[in-house]
């Protein structure tokens, strides 16, 4: 039996409150499932995309066409939504 097959019985043979508290702890155990080191990840990765380039490339086509095509987003518009 592979570790993470044991990982995943003994998880399933924990309590709920025990479940709560593991998934309390799990993003300082497993550091991948912290959404900001993912983003960081995706950010910092030098590949080239062709993909967002050519998005980055057309949104900078449309602003240079009209500077109001997307405007500034503030603080209040966020809490609206929220």
């Amino acid at each position: 039996m592979s570790t993470v097959t044991e990982i995943k019985e003994a998880i399933r043979a924990l309590s709920p409150e025990q479940r709560v508290e593991l998934a309390d702890d799990l993003s300082e155990i497993l550091p991948e499932l912290n959404g900001d080191s993912a983003w960081r990840r995706i950010i910092d990765d030098p590949r080239p995309s062709k993909a967002l380039d050519a998005l980055a490339a057309e949104i900078h086509a449309q602003m240079a066409k009209d500077p109001n095509a997307y405007p500034l987003v503030t603080e209040d518009e966020f809490d609206k939504h929220s």
